[in-house]
């Protein structure tokens, strides 16, 4: 009957299907009072009534029967006896409460099924694949297909094949589209893995087996054409059900002998529901190849012979789609072309390779993709099969585009590192008369307008609106995202090197690999645009397969330039003749540069310079481009207006009768005389006779006016007159007139006798016009004739003299240039013989001759006489030439000196004498050839002398003055003992003209110091000691008697004078008797005591003279023996308990410690060792060395060793070092043999640093012995490096490390080994213990029993963050802790956007460590969500909790819906059941507000009743049966309907009735609306049949009509966000301006001017902080521990440097004292520091005596001044700042300062002390002069007055950060921030106006005519149909839906995204 359980766990889910009449389970929670069980019993009971069920309960829960409570379900309905069969079902969850309306006291949890709908399967591909800018998704889906198949067909050798077969041969079945390849094939499992939805290739991992065989990426191939396109386990599901309405999959692997068949389709899935079955299952039929006996059905005939193909296939894959959607069926058939075309462009390049389709290139290479065969085949009965390879279609458009491309730029771009696009631009020419950039249908091209035919003609852009790239991703076309263009390869806007319509003739390409998403249905990118554009994209280019660095714009702009001088072309234009600029043109830019050709070739013809043409115009006759021989004006008009049939010889003819009748030629006439012949030559002032002039034409008739035709009017003639002055600064007009026609007289001009200018002339005679004075008419001269001719100069009048060349000098030629003039002025030249005088005074003049002709020149003179200076002397120079009028000319000259002309030298005599090493000074004059003294540049006398070797030369410069003192060096000539002649030869080397002059010189022998000599007297014999000589004398002994001599160059003694004496050195000693050196005796030398040195003596003597030097050496020799040294041969160190390894030698030496030689070995047994601790058991003696020295164990150190030899003794040390490393030792941790206590992830307290020791425990300097560390399984220490080395000490500092470790006892062994013997190592023992400050879980509460109805809230959150300890961490921010949420289950399958939850605010009952989340509202759309909750522990790593699984169910019912609208019906009441339907199979379901189904657990029936919209209309129809309303069963949510008229039922033809479907739900409190669904009623069938028609029409006009609504309302929302968004930006933008104008900065709205600003502020702050400031030089103590503040020095800054120097003095005690938290962590750096460090413990003070920081000044009482205290007093504390830890540096200085005042001075102090103690105690005083009063009064002594600063020692307060620098931070901040608001206000209103003008577009007004016209026509077909005006789009409104507006300007994928956001709303 009854069974209840207690408290259980989790249960198995429920089934879906009914249970039969057995036990129904339910699950009880109680929660009548807060103590009762939480957890959920479960009951089974098996009858039908309340009673026993209410007993049941009382029994399982212990319920006296008398007590009062209810039982209700989750949704508080109470259950009752009548309602106790439909609320209490299997697996129902109810509650038992005290009332209905209690509060439910804790949390439940109610467990509920779910299965996602088919729809999501079948339906897919419908929202999927969208058109767009005119193009059929269908191919594109097909496209799905066959990237399953390139994937599958990958790794073939051999060709592969894939085809597409469409068979549509109704004799064969219904119509079917079949994929098949010859790829890999698929296994059972694999096949499995594909009808999995959205497993894609890099999910396939677990349970699910890859049909890739382990996803691995591909190598990097040309293009990325790797063929890994198929990607998210999507494409081939919606691609088929988007096709059809079944898919069957055929597949067999290589390795396999069975074939696997699935079949997946919408009527299996109906049945499946239909039936209460579980959907998402089904069957893999395997079998052998080519068996079809399992195909029966008729509809699928075509299967048989597919099957039968399998026999010779090793592998394969074919997808069958059955069900071929109508629409896409005939779309085909009826676009093969079109769609085959799109198929070929989508995969161009794996088809024809990188490089596509070159249909140009005659030799293609051999490229891997040749092996790829796609072909699409059509069968369709009664006709031949079309059958095409895609690999034939030549029109696709990238074959266009390669093959109309002259030439083409690639180019490569890295983004994000490994993200690889390649891309290529191509450029298509204009030629001849047309572009030939390719078009594309989908892109139709403009019919251009006729221009008008004064227009100049401006071509279209041949590109039109499309982009620029065509995207490509992994090889394969992504058809919906293209690329407008970048920033480098768009049109500039000002004018670049191309013209700008260059930049409409590229097309371009990108090809991106697989490191940029697209869509699942690779229909769009979905950031590549915005990735390209980035400012970090690098671009290069690609030239000749080369990656090029370098300016892409640049590159790009002048290749562009380069392709429209090469390949644009529209008319053969030939002989190209130069550019030139159109002033007709009003546009200055259009006017320049235009090119001249000599003739165009076009249709055939010729047309060259000058020739006449006729234009379309008249029959008027044009000169291409030229003015025109008849006309007077000049058009240019477009070569397309040329009349290209008109001959040549109908032009001629009639030019040349108009010819005949214009002015041709003049005739001049002389009557008077002085007639001006052509070309003729006359002297200036010579007149011109008068004229006389005809205008005659070709016919020789006079004519004074142009002839009266209709073209040219009638003009008169004139005849102007110019005389024109050729001059090289130009042609200059010196007459000018114009004679008009008298009548009876002709034309005439006056005599002219003004001529007088020399020159070239022209006499121009021009017919012109009366009223313009034009020379010219219609473009052709008038009649003109010139005479030229030319004036010349007159006779010769006068002359000047012409500029001089200097200088003058004497007896130098010289020119003087004459110019002659005639009475005009002109210079003419002289015609007589005539001879010109030269006189000067105190000169004497000579000329050679005079030159007469053009130049006239008097040549040649030269004049001589005396000037007597250097700089020369002025004359007056006068020329006469005799003859002309005025014929004399006087002009100043300066003479100088001329040229050397000889030598004269001082003195005169002939023979000089001089002693050898003298000098010889010569006075030496150069003169000119007058005598004067000359000068002139590198005028250098040089004097050489013969006679002897090695002579010098003497050389001097006159080049100034001409005079000067020759010498030089001395003369001196070696070992010359007697008189000796030598030559002295003085010249001028660069005058060879100037003889030399000799003199004889005499050379006497110097009397100066030639010799010195040096002797030893040894008694009465005189030793000599010569130079470099080596004397033995014995060590330490005086060597005495030492003499010299010196001698001149005669061999001559010289005897020592004091001066001489001076000038005598010796080396062995400083002081020298000059009395001795005057007698020839030398110091004593002192002979060295070391016979090692040896004595160099040197004995020198300089003078000005001569230097002379005598040297000898004095090697020393031993002396007796009297000492015994010892020397140890190596190191003096030893290890303990090994032999020293050195030797010691014993010496005997000498009193100066020279070793002995003449002792021998016989002596050794008189050799002895002693020392402390020696060992002598080892010890040998030989002579003179000491081996085996050794010691026994004892301390170590420095040990001596003595050393005795017979008297002598001697003392050596040597150090005793520790010996081999034994062991291994860990310094400074004293109780290893305890565990050490450590905090999990903490530090230890010390450094880890062992110590090598020897035996006997001394420690060993071993350097570079490895250390490893051994640990257990679970323990892990940080760093982890586990091996070190010793350092030359021995000791290995393995650091601090920090443990990781479960809480417990872990060992950490030490092992160590030396010359491969193992040391002894410790063992450490750690005692780990969990981290109380280390988050490792988020603990997680809520309310589990609480359900989650669609868009309600869900229950509070409380979360709280947990140690290691289990203990809750508290003072967390709030902001660290987010809630996130996604829809699904699992870790790994999260949607990309999430939802994220932030802290709701902590109430007041709140408790410490725990973070709450209220009101977060659900989900409206029900199913499976993830919440997890995450707490940010830094800037990288997170901390989540367990992803918590929530099942949104639906709210409450709210609207009776069917699943999709169903059509307009319209019946009839014929006998024919077809025609009465009014509906079939419609199902209609209870939705709540959101559109989820509900109201599973409702029974009820839906009651179906027709009406009419007129209430008085009586004539209703009937139901088949003649009823008028029919009940349906409601069960489970919803109804099937089926309704079907009565035959002959009554109703109005034509008329319009609604049916009614009423719900009937009794559980239901509230009733639902009826549904309502109208039709149209017909006596008539044929009638019935149209409208039904017109019906059908109506009801997808109403469709369309909903979606446009939909989609303006989507729109018109959006324009409202962002201008919310705008008025956001604006308001943050003003407000920051507002603050920026409080600092005084106003700002344009400019980011430049910002950015600099923000520059300029940085440099300032930085300025700040590097001036100097003071600091605080004593080191700080590591804060190793958080309980460590620092030294006081360090904790606190002032700003003042008086008040920082005496407080500093004041505290020197405390300034190095540590400050910590607690007891703990002062006594670690006691024990650390032995005792030397002194630290105070904030817990160790008491804080009740502490100052109040908030007390007044002692002369402030009860708020009033007692005195009138002077020198500003302050307390010492108030001058304080702490950087950190404010509150425990306030305790610290509290108790060290207390309320010391500062006070200027000393006076100041004492007055107020003075004043203060009358009244309370007075604190101690400090001065910030440096003087101190204590708290007794006591001042005064050094102890009482602060030193300098200096003398502090760094111990002093550092000063704070400026306050500038503070003012310099907030200013900067507020400019970012004022930045970046700028920056988002100018995005947001570029995005507004960019979707403002978007609404605007040619589309969006084509869609909203397209709205009224569609809203029109629903109109009239309603009046047709004689219906009233429906709600049918409002309820189409209702269904959940996804837009699909393919051309509208907004993406579809914006919309989806807002999709995507209403569930989460």
């Amino acid at each position: 009957m009854a069974a209840a359980g207690g408290s259980r766990g989790a249960r198995k889910p429920m089934h879906l299907s009914p249970r039969g009449g057995g036990d129904r389970t339910v699950f009880l929670f109680d929660r009548r009072r807060e103590q009762a069980d939480q957890d959920e019993k479960v009951l089974s009971y098996g009858k039908n009534n309340y009673r026993g069920f209410r007993s049941a309960v009382c029994q399982t829960f212990g319920i006296s029967s008398d007590e009062n409570f209810v039982i209700t379900t989750t949704n508080r309905k109470e259950i009752t006896e009548d309602n106790f069969k439909e609320l209490v079902q299997d697996g129902v969850t109810l509650y038992l409460l005290q009332s209905v309306d209690q509060t439910l006291l804790s949390a439940t949890k109610e467990r509920i099924d779910f299965l996602p709908h088919y729809d999501t399967l079948v339906k897919s591909g419908m929202y999927e694949y969208y058109a767009s800018e005119g193009q059929n998704p269908l191919p594109f889906a097909l496209a799905e297909l066959i990237d399953n198949s390139l994937s599958a067909t990958a790794r073939n050798t051999d060709i592969r094949s894939i085809q597409i077969k469409l068979l549509f041969d109704d004799s064969n079945g219904k119509p079917a589209v079949a994929v098949i390849d010859n790829g890999r094939g698929m296994t059972s499992k694999q096949l499995n893995n594909w009808a999995v939805y959205r497993l894609s290739k890099f999910t396939r991992q677990g349970d699910f087996e890859s049909d890739h065989s382990g996803y691995v990426r591909p190598l990097p191939v040309p293009r990325s054409l790797n063929s890994d396109i198929s990607y998210f386990g999507v494409g081939g599901k919606q691609a088929v059900f988007f096709v059809g309405q079944s898919a069957r999959m055929i597949s067999k692997p290589a390795d396999s002998q069975d074939v696997h068949e699935l079949v997946l389709s919408k009527e299996d899935f109906e049945k499946k529901e239909k039936n209460k079955e579980a959907i998402y299952c089904g069957f893999i039929r395997n079998r052998k190849p080519s068996d079809s006996t399992h195909i029966t059905n008729d509809d699928e005939r075509f299967l048989h012979n597919l099957i039968l193909e399998e026999r010779d296939k090793e592998s394969f894959t074919a997808v069958i789609i059955t069900g071929v959607q109508p629409d896409h069926m005939q779309y085909l058939k009826n676009y093969f072309h079109l769609w085959t075309r799109q198929l070929a462009h989508i995969y161009h390049y794996y088809i024809h390779g990188p490089k596509g389709n070159e249909t140009n290139v005659v030799t293609k290479g051999v490229s891997p993709f040749n092996n790829i065969d796609i072909e699409i085949s059509m069968f369709e009965k009664g006709k031949v099969p079309k059958i095409i390879n895609l690999r034939e279609i030549k029109d696709d458009m990238q074959t266009l585009y390669i093959n109309t491309a002259a030439d083409s730029f690639e180019f490569k771009a890295l983004v994000d590192g490994d993200g690889i696009v390649e891309g290529i631009i191509r450029y298509h020419p204009f030629l001849y008369d047309k572009e030939t950039f390719p078009d594309d249908p989908c892109f139709p091209r403009l019919n251009d307008d006729d221009d008008d035919d004064d227009c100049l003609i401006i071509e279209k852009g041949a590109r039109g609106k499309r982009p620029i790239f065509e995207c490509f991703w992994n090889g394969r076309l992504i058809p919906y995202t293209t690329v407008e263009d970048f920033d480098w390869c768009a049109p500039p806007k000002k004018r670049g090197l191309a013209p700008i319509e260059c930049y409409n003739r590229i097309s371009g390409t990108l090809f991106t690999n697989d490191k940029f998403q697209v869509s699942t249905n690779k229909l769009t990118f979905m950031d590549l645009e915005l990735k390209l554009k980035d400012k970090n994209t690098l671009f290069t280019r690609i030239f000749n397969g080369q990656e090029q660095r370098m300016k892409i714009d640049r590159e790009f702009a002048l290749w562009l330039k380069d392709c429209h001088e090469k390949y644009d072309k529209q008319i053969k234009f030939t002989v190209f003749k130069g550019i030139t600029t159109r002033t007709d043109l009003p546009s200055k830019r259009m006017q320049s540069p235009w090119a001249i050709y000599s003739s165009i070739e076009w249709d055939g013809k010729t047309f060259k310079t000058g020739q006449l043409v006729k234009t379309f115009f008249s029959l008027t006759y044009y000169n291409l481009c030229e003015p025109q021989a008849l006309y007077a004006e000049m058009k240019t008009v477009p070569i397309s207006k040329l009349d290209r049939t008109v001959s040549d010889k109908a032009v001629k003819k009639y030019i040349e009768d108009e010819m005949a009748r214009l002015p041709d030629k003049l005739s001049v006439t002389w009557p008077e005389g002085d007639e001006l012949l052509p070309n003729e030559t006359r002297l200036a002032g010579t007149p011109i006779g008068a004229l006389r002039i005809e205008i005659l034409n070709k016919k020789g008739e006079a004519m004074q006016k142009l002839p009266g035709t209709s073209h040219g009017g009638s003009k008169k003639l004139l005849v102007e007159l110019k005389v024109i002055l050729h001059s090289p600064a130009g042609n200059k007009e010196i007459i000018s007139h114009i004679s008009q026609h008298g009548g009876k007289w002709p034309y005439w001009f006056k005599k002219m006798e003004n001529l007088q200018k020399l020159g070239n002339y022209t006499l121009k005679l021009q017919v012109v016009l009366n009223e313009s004075n034009a020379d010219t008419y219609a473009g052709r001269p008038l009649p003109s004739k010139t005479f030229k001719f030319t004036i010349v100069e007159g006779k010769a009048e006068k002359f000047s003299v012409g500029l001089l060349e200097l200088p003058f000098r004497v007896g130098v030629p010289f020119n003087i240039p004459l110019e002659l003039q005639d009475e005009f002025g002109h210079a003419t030249r002289l015609t007589n013989d005539i001879k010109p005088i030269l006189e000067a005074s105190g000169l004497t003049l000579q000329y050679e001759e005079l030159t007469a002709g053009a130049n006239c020149i008097i040549k040649g003179v030269t004049a001589k006489g005396c000037v007597n200076s250097c700089q020369g002397k002025n004359f007056n120079l006068k020329v006469t030439l005799p003859g002309l009028k005025e014929d004399t000319q006087i002009f100043k000259i300066r003479l100088q000196p001329g040229p050397p002309y000889q030598l004269k030298v001082k003195p005169d005599s002939e023979i000089l004498k001089i002693e050898n090493g003298t000098a010889f000074p010569f006075q030496v004059e150069v003169l000119d050839e007058s005598g004067n003294i000359t000068a002139q540049p590198k005028l250098i006398v040089h004097c050489k002398f013969l006679g002897a070797s090695n002579l010098p030369v003497y050389s001097v410069d006159c080049s100034n003055a001409g005079t000067n003192i020759l010498t030089g060096p001395v003369i001196h000539v070696l070992n010359i003992k007697k008189d000796q002649m030598l030559k002295a030869r003085i010249e001028i080397p660069s005058c060879k003209d100037v003889p030399p002059v000799e003199k004889m010189i005499k050379l006497l022998p110097s009397s100066h110091v030639a010799r010195l000599q040096v002797l030893s007297m040894n008694g009465q014999k005189a030793i000599q000691i010569k130079h470099q000589d080596e004397i033995n004398w014995v060590a330490g002994d005086i060597m005495h008697n030492l003499i010299f001599q010196m001698y001149d160059e005669g061999e001559r003694e010289i005897h020592i004078t004091p001066a001489m004496a001076e000038k005598i050195k010796v080396n062995w000693t400083p002081k020298i008797n000059r009395e001795q050196l005057m007698q020839g005796l030398l110091p004593d030398v002192k002979v060295p005591t070391s016979v090692k040195d040896v004595r160099y003596c040197l004995i020198s003597y300089l003078d000005d003279h001569v230097s002379l030097e005598s040297a000898f050496t004095i090697r020393p020799l031993p002396d007796e023996p009297k000492h015994i040294k010892c020397k140890l041969e190596g190191s003096n160190t030893l290890q303990l308990g090994e032999d020293l390894q050195g030797e010691i030698d014993v010496m005997i030496t000498d009193q100066y410690g020279n070793q002995v030689q003449t002792v021998t070995s016989a002596c050794t047994g008189y050799l002895g060792v002693a020392g402390p601790g020696l060992d002598k058991s080892n010890l040998q003696i030989t002579w003179q060395v000491f081996k085996g020295i050794r010691f026994k164990p004892c301390a170590l150190g420095s040990k001596e060793l003595c050393f005795a030899w017979r008297e002598f003794s001697d003392f050596l040390r040597v150090n005793l070092t520790a010996g081999s490393p034994a062991k291994l030792q860990i310094m400074d941790w004293p109780e290893l043999e305890k565990p050490v206590a450590v905090i999990n992830g903490r530090e230890l307290l010390k450094p880890l640093v062992v110590q090598l020791c020897d035996q006997w425990g001394n420690p060993s300097p071993e350097p570079n012995v490895k250390i490893s560390l051994t640990k257990s399984s679970n323990l892990k220490i940080v760093p982890s490096n586990h091996q070190h080395r010793t350092d030359d000490n021995g000791r290995a500092n393995l650091g601090v490390i920090s443990i990781h470790a479960p809480r417990g006892e872990h060992t950490l062994q030490l092992r160590a080994s030396y010359n491969k013997i193992a040391l002894e190592c410790p063992v450490i023992t750690f005692n780990v213990l969990p981290d109380p400050d280390k988050p490792i879980r988020l603990n997680v509460k809520y309310d589990k029993n609480a359900s989650f109805p669609a868009g309600g809230t869900f229950p509070d959150f409380l979360v709280s963050v947990l140690s290691e300890d289990d203990n809750i961490i508290r003072n967390i921010n709030p902001a660290r802790i987010s809630m996130k949420m996604w829809k699904g289950q699992g870790s790994g399958n999260r949607m990309p956007t999430d939802v994220t939850f932030s802290c709701s605010k902590i109430k007041d009952d709140k408790e410490d460590g725990f973070f709450y989340f209220r009101d977060k509202v659900i989900p409206e759309r029900v199913g499976a969500y993830s919440i997890q909750f995450t707490f940010a522990m830094d800037k990288t790593n997170t901390l989540s909790s367990d992803q918590i699984i929530v099942e949104v169910v639906p709210n409450d019912p709210v609207r009776l819906l069917p699943d999709s609208l169903p059509a307009t019906p319209a019946v009839s009441n014929v006998r024919t059941v077809a025609s009465r339907t009014l509906v079939k199979d419609l199902c209609l379901h209870i939705m709540d507000e959101y559109n989820n189904h509900t109201g599973a657990d409702l029974i009820g029936r839906v009651i179906a009743k027709i009406k009419s919209p007129n209430e008085d209309d009586t004539e209703i129809p009937q139901f088949q049966g003649k009823i008028s309303s029919i009940e349906f069963p409601f069960d489970r949510g919803s109804a099937e309907i089926n309704l079907v008229l009565a035959e002959n039922s009554p109703g109005r033809d034509s008329t319009e009735y609604i049916l009614v479907f009423e719900p009937d739900l009794p559980a239901l409190k509230k009733p639902l609306e009826p549904y309502r669904l109208s039709f149209m009623f017909y006596n008539d069938f044929k009638k019935q049949q149209q409208m039904a028609t017109l019906t059908r029409e109506r009801d997808q006009l109403s469709q369309s009509i909903g979606v446009y609504r939909n989609w303006f309302d989507t729109t018109n929302q959006l324009v409202n966000e962002m201008r919310c968004q705008v008025k956001e930006a604006e308001t943050r933008e003003i407000h920051l301006r507002n603050e920026l104008r409080k600092h005084q900065i106003e700002l344009p709205q400019t980011n430049t001017y910002v950015d600099s600003l923000i520059k300029q502020k940085v440099l300032d702050q930085d300025g700040v902080m590097k001036q100097p400031r003071r600091t605080c030089t004593l080191p700080n103590y590591p804060k190793g521990n958080q309980d460590i503040l620092g030294k006081i020095a360090h904790l606190a800054q002032i700003e003042d440097n008086e008040a920082a120097k005496v407080i500093s003095w004041h505290l020197a005690s405390d300034m190095d004292c540590v400050v910590t938290l607690t007891t703990e962590a002062a006594r670690s750096i006691f024990d650390e520091t032995q005792g030397r460090q002194q630290v105070l413990p904030l817990d160790s003070i008491y804080k009740k005596t502490l100052p109040d920081w908030n007390r007044p000044l002692p002369h402030l009482r009860n708020g009033k001044i007692c005195f009138r205290p002077v020198g500003n007093p302050v307390f010492a504390r108030d001058l304080l700042t702490f950087p950190d830890n404010v509150e425990h540096c306030q305790t610290v200085f509290g108790m060290l300062l207390g309320d010391t005042i500062i006070i200027d001075n000393l006076d100041a102090a004492n007055h107020y002390r003075k004043e203060v103690v009358k009244i309370t105690h007075c604190p101690t005083l400090l001065t910030r002069e440096g003087d101190r009063i204590r708290s007794n009064g006591k001042f005064g002594g050094l102890q009482n007055k602060a030193p300098p600063m200096d003398k502090l020692r760094g111990m002093v307060f550092g000063a704070p950060v400026p306050k500038l620098y503070s003012a310099f931070t907030g200013q900067i901040d507020l400019l970012q921030q004022y930045r970046a608001a700028v920056v988002k206000l100018d995005d947001v209103n570029k995005d507004l106006d960019l979707h403002l003008r978007s609404l605007n577009t040619p589309e969006m007004l084509k869609k909203k005519q397209e709205l009224a016209e569609q809203e029109k026509s629903l109109m009239l077909i309603e009046q047709k149909l004689g219906m009233t005006p429906s709600d049918k789009v409002s309820e189409l409104l209702l269904q959940p839906a996804i837009l699909d507006m393919p051309d509208t300007p907004i993406p579809p994928k914006r919309m989806r995204k807002e999709t995507v956001k209403k569930l989460y709303r």
